[in-house]
């Protein structure tokens, strides 16, 4: 059974000092492959769901998860102005992480959904050069693309819940009725539930939420095509085939990234990592293991 650490990371940034929540599987110290530094959803959800990732470290990869400012257990900023929220505060916030365990030399990224975008915009803005593999997992490479194909699967539901779901958080409790079944379709298929998906749901769409980070607008008109030719690492594109992350929304790092593969799991839809855990990561593992 691989150790596992916690604890609070100091984050600075532009004057201001926050804690960033991380949680470590295996031990680093002693480490024989780079880490694998997983990038959670939102944004503004938590690490919880992603904790399938952790049977990585059993195969001698260790794991390194954290909740992002303004998230889950790290500080919360609900007074920041909206263009506080940047691409850059979360990538300042990666580059924090990496410090902080001194892995910076030789490490692996794994980004899910917005953390695919956090993961992808540090390699191309930052070109770090200690990372060996990306993983972009059920991730979108526009705002446009991801928009479309929420419209498409929308309309797949009943009155009730489309109108939930356009109301957005405007009215709270039929946004999160809707948006339950939502993810029970096209999020994850596992029943019952997950605890660690309701968990990282609800820390923004519960009743004891913050809306904060979610709402701040960060991927308006925002899209990655035109320099994903920028990407010098091999990548791994993942999606479900029934993902909100469908094959139009992930093509473009399939067709732009100079080193990528690319496979679509076949009985998933957003969360492969619970959907088909073990096929998952042992896909995963054997990229990170890989030469290619």
């Amino acid at each position: 059974m691989a150790p596992v650490t916690e604890g609070f990371i100091p984050f600075s940034y532009q004057g201001e000092t926050y804690q960033t929540y991380y949680k470590v599987f295996d031990d680093l110290a002693n480490r024989s492959n780079p880490p694998l530094i997983v990038l959670h959803g939102g944004p503004g959800l938590s690490h919880d769901y992603l904790l399938p990732l952790s049977d990585l470290a059993e195969t001698g990869i260790p794991v390194i998860l954290y909740d992002q400012v303004g998230n889950a257990r790290s500080t919360h900023l609900p007074t920041k102005p909206r263009e506080f929220w940047t691409i850059d505060l979360f990538i300042d916030e990666l580059e924090n992480v990496l410090n902080f365990f001194n892995v910076h030399d030789a490490f692996h990224l794994l980004g899910h959904s917005w953390g695919g975008i956090v993961a992808a915009e540090f390699e191309v803005r930052r070109q770090p050069a200690g990372l060996k593999r990306l993983v972009l997992t059920n991730s979108l490479a526009s705002a446009s693309l991801w928009g479309q194909s929420n419209v498409m699967l929308v309309q797949t539901f009943p009155k009730e819940v489309q109108e939930g779901l356009l109301g957005g958080m405007k009215d709270l409790k039929a946004y999160q009725s809707a948006l339950k079944e939502f993810h029970a379709h096209y999020g994850c298929t596992v029943k019952p539930f997950p605890a660690e998906m309701e968990y990282s749901l609800n820390r923004v769409f519960g009743d004891d939420g913050d809306p904060t980070v979610a709402s701040a607008g960060i991927l308006d008109d925002w899209t990655i095509i035109e320099r994903l030719h920028l990407v010098r690492v091999p990548t791994f594109v993942i999606n479900g085939r029934k993902d909100i992350a469908q094959d139009f929304v992930v093509a473009p790092f399939f067709h732009r990234i100079p080193q990528v593969k690319w496979v679509t799991f076949e009985q998933s839809s957003h969360t492969p990592f619970w959907e088909e855990r073990e096929h998952y990561n042992k896909v995963v593992g054997e990229f990170l293991k890989s030469e290619m």
